[in-house]
């Protein structure tokens, strides 16, 4: 009976027990513990003066916040947490006026560990720098999100940016076989097969609270089997149990996101339609908002497909239709046909092109005034100002079309579309040229 209540009703969780109080314990990350490294220095004791801030970016599970605890344990340094989500501007001014006391009455050095820096606010973010300025805190900053687009360039100018990589299968593999058998963690209490380790390994993808977690339910439900007569053991029906499916490396706030969300895009453009698919599987899986890609599959149909398959647009807006009216999960039906139909259709980017250039033209001053013969001459008086004068009613015309100016006098002959050979745009691009020809008056020099 004790060890159920140790398995389920510890009030610390397994990842947490298990984290390491030195550098020295830490595993992965090796390329940022080497010896004479920033991290090392800062967790030496001599290490205290002239301690350089630093910010540690990393998916989740990779071990920022096992990095600054160890840091301010090994250096015996007073350690500090916020978490951007709770603290406010106050509660900054409050930790760096209680470091600046303990530096000058007591001669102690403050570690201030700031988790999910990427959520505060710039002015969140300026309060922080007197404290790093003036030495009175070390900021070992945590962020899942790129530094150069969530943290103010002041405070990354005066902090060492580290990258932290997701751990390999072995370094998963050594963190389970060491909270089974260490004392803080399991303690032997239950064994675990090599089938159900790899398990762990496997869907924890990278992520050490996700493999400790997982390692941690699935001891709870083998305990609840057991027998009593021997150690409960975890097999691979029982992590599947107490998962339920696979633990993906998503997050939708973070870089992760844009990380899928670009390769599902490239997929699609380049025509891949097995990873598209997948991509399209993983951002199902992780809970991604159905509305959010269905507008991506609809931007890719005006804008990689455009004119090569009108249809993919249509099809495309049919899919956030279908979504909106039926909703999840079986809205992933028509967003997988979408992605599938893109996937396979012809490519063609030429109308985007055609806007893209047409506008910086127009930023750039190339506009010119309307034809004459084009302005509107609906008005009293238009005409006595000669509006509409000489302009041709193209249905008039041989086929629909007459030979006239139909765009300003600085941008006659400019072409914006210039189709491709691809799809449908191989049927149109010489009747494109034709009529180009004809409006110009140029047919018969072709």
């Amino acid at each position: 009976m004790e060890v159920r209540t140790a398995l389920r009703q510890g009030p610390v969780p397994l990842a947490v027990r298990m984290r390491p109080t030195s550098l020295d314990d830490v595993a992965g990350q090796s390329h940022l513990l080497r010896p004479g490294s920033p991290l090392r220095r800062l967790a030496s004791p001599d290490g205290t003066s002239g301690a350089v801030s630093v910010i540690l970016w990393g998916p989740p599970g990779t071990g920022k916040t096992t990095l600054a605890q160890a840091v301010a344990h090994s250096s015996g340094r007073r350690f500090v947490e916020l978490s951007a989500v709770t603290a406010g501007v106050k509660d900054v001014r409050t930790v760096m006026e209680k470091a600046r006391e303990q530096a000058d009455l007591y001669g102690i050095s403050t570690v201030l560990f700031l988790d999910e820096i990427h959520r505060f606010s710039k002015a969140q973010q300026d309060a922080l720098l007197p404290g790093v300025e003036n030495g009175w805190v070390t900021l070992i900053a945590a962020t899942t999100e790129n530094p150069s687009f969530s943290v103010i360039g002041p405070l990354l100018s005066r902090s060492l940016l580290l990258t932290l990589q997701s751990l390999t299968e072995d370094d998963l593999g050594v963190l389970v076989d060491r909270a089974v058998e260490d004392p803080r963690g399991l303690a032997g209490r239950v064994r675990v097969t090599p089938e159900a380790r790899a398990s762990l390994v496997r869907l924890a993808s990278g992520d050490a609270r996700r493999a400790l977690t997982a390692l941690e339910a699935s001891a709870t439900l083998a305990e609840d089997d057991g027998t009593g007569e021997e150690a409960p053991v975890v097999t691979e029906e029982l992590v599947a149990t107490a998962v339920d499916r696979a633990l993906l490396r998503y997050d939708r706030d973070g870089d992760e996101h844009y990380d899928v969300i670009s390769a599902f895009i490239k997929s699609v453009r380049g025509s891949d339609v097995d990873a598209a698919v997948h991509y399209l599987a993983r951002m199902i899986e992780a809970g991604e908002d159905p509305r959010f890609i269905a507008r991506r599959i609809i931007v890719l149909a005006a804008e990689d497909i455009g004119m090569a398959d009108p249809q993919a647009l249509v099809l495309a807006i049919a899919a956030a239709d279908a979504v909106q009216f039926i909703g999840m999960p079986e809205g992933r039906i028509p967003l997988a046909e979408a992605v599938v139909y893109l996937a396979l259709a012809p490519k063609s980017n030429a109308s985007y092109l055609a806007i893209d250039a047409a506008l910086a033209d127009v930023r750039a001053g190339r506009i010119g005034r309307v034809p004459m013969h084009l302005r509107d001459a609906h008005y009293p008086g238009a005409k006595r100002l000669g509006h509409g004068k000489g302009y041709v009613y193209a249905h008039d015309g041989e086929h629909g079309v007459v030979e006239q100016q139909y765009p300003p006098d600085e941008l006659v002959g400019r072409d914006y579309y210039l189709p491709t050979g691809n799809g449908f745009e191989r049927e149109t691009s010489a009747r494109v040229e034709r009529l180009r020809r004809r409006t110009r008056g140029t047919e018969d020099e072709a």
